[in-house]
């Protein structure tokens, strides 16, 4: 019997990278999957990774910042499978800049898709767990933990994930709710979604300011492998598989006694 067998799952951000893994994941282990994302094309590929491989899944395309979104979603999943059980708050972005050239609207726009999405789901989740219970796993960054120039909005957002998550767990305790809410955070993973941030960063700096930002943002880079080598005492970059097996035990019974805590997967490169 799988980890999570029986149980239903939201996925956002599911189209590709950490998000994908996390769905196959948790199909693997037992879970129907909802996965959702803004990529359809990305969400094909994850279904039929998932099909393929024998499980449940029903993909929705979701933005994650629309309120009356994350109802649709539940309802969805709901009609679908049945209650869920375990929501990932994956989805997000990264735009970046140095902070004297960064505009308000990017500003925003970083904060309504990495900080109001996950309330927004966080929210919609107790609504429907309170009884039966559930664990929500928020993905932030150890941009959450320490700062980087050039990532000032993205390491804000990644924060703001950090305490929210530890608030929304609290509260889930003291109101007697079985729900269960920690957040996650990678470091350097071998994954697309850095590739047009990182590059968008990195040309606006000196060779010794990009220096700096390859050796402490936590973010992919355009050679991962040979950032992670020269950054991280594991010397290689993570694998979203990796991640995905440390969300899975965190939506098991495995961790049961596990709630407002910060777990971080980056190779020990914050261990120093």
């Amino acid at each position: 019997m799988g980890l999570v067998e029986g149980r239903i799952a939201v996925v956002t951000g599911a189209g590709s990278g950490i998000g994908r893994a996390a769905a196959e994941a948790l199909a693997r282990e037992g879970a129907a999957v909802v996965a959702t994302d803004i990529d359809d094309d990305g969400l094909k590929a994850t279904a039929a990774s998932i099909q393929g491989a024998g499980g449940k899944v029903l993909t929705l395309h979701q933005d994650v910042t629309d309120e009356a979104a994350w109802d649709q979603v539940f309802e969805a999943a709901e009609a679908e499978f049945g209650t869920p059980s375990v929501l990932v708050n994956n989805a997000g972005i990264a735009i970046a800049g140095a902070i004297t050239d960064y505009s308000l609207a990017d500003w925003q726009k970083q904060m309504a898709v990495n900080v109001d999405s996950v309330f927004l789901g966080t929210r919609a989740a107790m609504r429907r767990m309170q009884e039966k219970g559930g664990s929500i796993v928020n993905i932030s960054s150890v941009a959450g933990l320490r700062g980087a120039a050039g990532a000032s909005a993205y390491c804000t957002s990644k924060g703001a994930v950090r305490l929210f998550t530890k608030a929304a767990a609290v509260e889930c305790g003291q109101m007697g709710w079985p729900i269960r809410v920690n957040s996650v955070h990678p470091g350097i993973i071998d994954t697309p979604i850095w590739q047009k941030s990182i590059t968008r960063m990195t040309e606006t700096m000196n060779a010794d300011q990009a220096a700096a930002l390859t050796a402490h943002s936590g973010a992919n880079q355009l050679d991962v492998n040979a950032i992670a080598a020269g950054n991280t005492p594991m010397v290689r970059a993570g694998r979203p598989e990796e991640v995905a097996d440390l969300i899975v035990f965190l939506a098991s019974d495995r961790a049961s006694y596990i709630s407002g805590q910060e777990h971080v997967i980056d190779g020990a490169m914050t261990a120093r």
